[in-house]
Formats: C-alpha cells, structure tokens, sequence
C-alpha cells in the first residue's frame, strides 16, 4: 500500500494490477483473521475441557467410592505408611523439586539462545505455556493416569483424579518418608520438561495454538502411560525388571522419538540448510546449558526420594557423566573442526546428564565417565553426519541429543549396573549380568515404538483441525511477532 500511494498517476494498466493486489491483501488478511478466531476457539475449547473433565473425572471417583460403600475407601487406594514422614527427606525432595521446575525455565534459554532472534521469545513462551498447562493437567488427572492404581498394567486409573487420596501422609508404594503430595508434586516437574523438550526439534515452524493443543494430548496419551509402564506399581516394565533411575526411558527417549516425528512432519524450516544462521545468543544459551546442569542434581539425586547415600551416589554420577562428556565433546570438535568450540561444550554436557539419567541411582563414578565418553562420541555422529546424510530437520538436536543420549543410557544401565551401588537394582553385563542388558533393550523398543506411533497419530489428527506449521510469510517474518506480537529485543534501524 506505501508503494502504491507513492506511484499516483500511474497507468491504469498498472492500477488494476495493484487493485487486484489490495483485493487479494484483504482476501488474505480475511482468511487469517478467520485461522486466527478458529485457533482460538479450539484453544479455548481445550483449556475449559481440561478443567471440565477434571472436574468429572472427581466427581466420577467419589460417586463411585461412595456407591460402593465403605469398604473400599480401602488401603489399596492409598496404602497405609509404612513409617513416618522424614523431615529431612522431605526438606530436601521440596528443593530437588524446585530445582528440577528451574529447569524448565533453564532449556528456555537453552534453546531460545540457539534460535534467530526472531524466534526467542516464542521459544520462551512455549517452554512457560506447557510449565503451566501441564501443570493443570498433572493435577486435574495426569499424575491418576501415571501413579494411580493399576489397570491390566497399562494405566493408572482415576482414582486419584483431581488429586483424591493424594493426601499429607506418605504411600509407602512409592516413597514412605514423603507426604505423597510432595512426591506427586516432584513428579509433575518430569511432566512438565519432558514434552518442553520435544520443541527443540520443530522450533521456528509450529503454530502455538498447535502446540499447546498437542502438547496436551501428548503428555495425557503418551507420557502418563509410559510413567505408568516404568514407575508405577502394577507397570508391565517395571515388573519385567526395567531400570529407570529418573527418567532415561520416560523423559528422554520418549520426548527424543516425539520429536524426530515432529521434525519430519512439520518439514524444514525455510532456507535450511543454507540460509539458517548460527545461535543468535550464545551466551544465553550457556546461562540455560549452566540452569539445566544446576537443576539436573534434583532431578537426578532427588529421584532417591530420600535424603541418603543413593542420593550423594546420584549426585556425584551426574556431575561427573555430564563433564566427562562435556569434555570428550571439546576434544572431538578439536579433531574434526580444529577447534574446541562452546557449543559444543554445552552440547556434550547436556548429552552427558542425559545419558547417566536413567543409571545414575545404578553405577558407580567410573561407570558414569564410560557413560560419559560413550554419549559423546554416539551423540556427536548422530549430530554432525549422519542427521545431515538422512536430511531431517531437527532444529536444536532434540533427538539427536536427548532421543540417542536416552537410548544409549538406558542401554549402558544395563551394562553398568551394579547392586553395590543399590542393592534394590541390578548388576549388569560387566558384572555378571546379560539378562539386564536384554531388558533394557526391550523396554528401549517397547518406547520408541509406542512414541513413534502416538506421536505421528496425534500430530496428524492436530494437524486435520487446526493445521501445524505456520505460513511461509509468517515463517518469515518470525514467531515472535506473527504468534505473540511481541520481540525478545528493541532495535534501532
């Protein structure tokens, strides 16, 4: 419109062609005005739906113990403590539980400082939106479906929807030193991340009416079932003898699977590879690289659920994992690229908390330096050729780094694993112990191939109502603006 009240006076050839040009303007701006009121709508409709049926899902479970008299207001549904609660237990699992929220926070600028400036602040967005609508959701029904009582060893049931029977009193089922809402509470912080992670792979591309609406249907059909299989009691991989320290198999290799899925559906970003430029913000990105290192301690030695020697074991194998494969990753870079560079610092770190993950409560010091070469190496092939020679876009290495990092973890749990370090675990091949080794490469399979296949069901029938990526001009122009009408940065031109 500027250029055309500039050129009055022009042919009126050339005026019928930029009528036509305002014509088809308005069309458009139409048509996106009326994407624009459907979006919210359906974003509306999910929000209100999640606090309705977790509203009835309550009143469903309280009907149902009350129809059936008193009886089975039963210690089955919350078993009677086996001990006490534990001041000091539950001092330090209310801090690991704050650590582990920070790291939400954390990968925001994680990966916000890996993006174009014009896409940091949805990156922020994203990461805050799901710590607040998975949040909900865990309350509302998600921790029922994840930890309630058993169904067939597939899913919790709704016996704990709304958070009924989850009480000030320990379960001794999952930690008798606790009260079990700050056990519920710790675990909905791995809620929270583990789908967070999965926007590393399509970042710059989704809509966030599509993200918030997958979001949601994906922590509810994928992550809480799979809690249930590796945590639960009655969990079919839990009783096949599946080790799952903190979340190697439910966090990462099931957000990792997620969002290879992603980046293949949603297509590459326009320009990859040749006009992607590199991270806007380094020195972002490290302070949310250094925020998740930090958090990793409660997310990791707080998976003890106790204040004990499993607890430092824990800490000392994470800290150790994550520099060791901090430095093999330097090293590599120096190699291949002739250069350590901080990226890759920061990447090889994050590949190493990864990866001692699920074995931190399950092997020694040297166990986590073995785990922490090995991520490296996989994980940097994974990054550096072999993505690029099957030509999948995935943004910032979601499943690169977290979906390999994860699998390579579970694996190397099972190879070691040492009851000297939990004498309630397992020793693994190097002691002993093959049959481990083959469990954990059943339930590595067992994820990947439920992930794979949810996801790609869930991301179609979003796709079908509201559409995934965004157009090419808003593409363009950035998210931040196009999605928020916002910017993460004033400039001056």
């Amino acid at each position: 419109m500027l250029f055309a009240c500039c050129h009055i006076g022009t042919s009126s050839a050339y005026s019928q062609s930029e009528g036509n040009s305002e014509t088809k303007d308005a069309k458009r701006n139409i048509m996106i005005t009326k994407n624009i009121w459907w979006e919210r709508r359906v974003i509306t409709g999910v929000v209100l739906g999640l606090l309705l049926c977790g509203g009835l899902v309550r009143s469903f479970a309280a009907d149902e113990s009350t129809a059936s008299g008193p009886a089975p207001v039963s210690v089955s549904v919350n078993p009677t403590p086996t001990s006490t609660i534990s001041a000091g237990d539950t001092a330090w699992m209310l801090i690991a539980t704050a650590l582990v929220m920070l790291m939400t926070p954390g990968l925001a600028f994680f990966y916000g400082g890996l993006v174009r400036r014009k896409n940091v602040l949805s990156i922020l967005m994203q990461c805050f939106i799901v710590l607040c609508l998975v949040s909900v959701q865990w309350v509302m029904f998600g921790y029922s479906l994840a930890f309630g009582p058993d169904k067939h060893g597939l899913i919790g049931t709704l016996a704990w929807a709304g958070l009924k029977n989850v009480g000030l009193e320990p379960n001794a089922d999952y930690a008798g030193t606790i009260p079990h809402q700050v056990f519920m509470v710790f675990q909905m912080m791995f809620a929270v991340i583990t789908p967070a992670l999965i926007l590393g792979a399509f970042a710059e591309r989704m809509k966030f009416s599509a993200y918030c609406v997958f979001v949601l249907l994906w922590a509810t059909l994928v992550y809480d079932p799979v809690a249930h299989w590796v945590w639960g009691v009655g969990g079919f991989l839990r009783n096949m003898g599946a080790l799952d320290f903190a979340g190697g198999t439910v966090v990462h290799i099931n957000a990792g699977v997620a969002a290879l899925i992603c980046a293949i559906m949603l297509g590459k970003r326009l320009g990859h590879p040749d006009r992607i430029s590199p991270p806007h913000n380094l020195p972002l990105a490290v302070l949310g690289a250094g925020l998740l290192w930090f958090g990793w301690f409660g997310f990791n030695a707080g998976s003890a659920l106790s204040a004990n020697g499993l607890a430092g074991n824990a800490f000392v194998v994470t800290h150790v994992a994550a520099a060791t494969a901090g430095l093999v990753w330097a090293v590599l870079d120096w190699i291949f690229n002739s250069r350590p560079t901080m990226l890759g610092v920061i990447t090889g770190t994050v590949a190493g908390l990864v990866a001692i993950t699920p074995a931190a409560g399950f092997v020694n010091a040297m166990g986590a330096v073995g785990i922490g070469i090995g991520v490296s190496i996989i994980c940097y092939i994974f990054v550096a050729i072999i993505k690029s020679k099957m030509g999948y876009d995935d943004s910032l290495d979601a499943f690169g780094i977290h979906g390999i990092g994860g699998i390579w973890g579970a694996l190397a749990t099972g190879i070691w694993a040492t009851k000297s370090v939990n004498s309630a675990g397992a020793d693994g091949l190097l002691y002993g112990n093959p049959g481990l080794f083959m469990i954990q490469l059943k339930a590595v399979l067992v994820t990947v191939v439920y992930s794979a296949f949810a996801s790609f069901v869930l991301l179609k029938l979003v796709d079908r109502v509201i559409g995934l990526r965004v157009d090419e001009e808003e593409e363009r122009i950035g998210l931040d603006l196009t999605q928020h009408m916002e910017v993460g940065y004033t400039t001056i031109e």
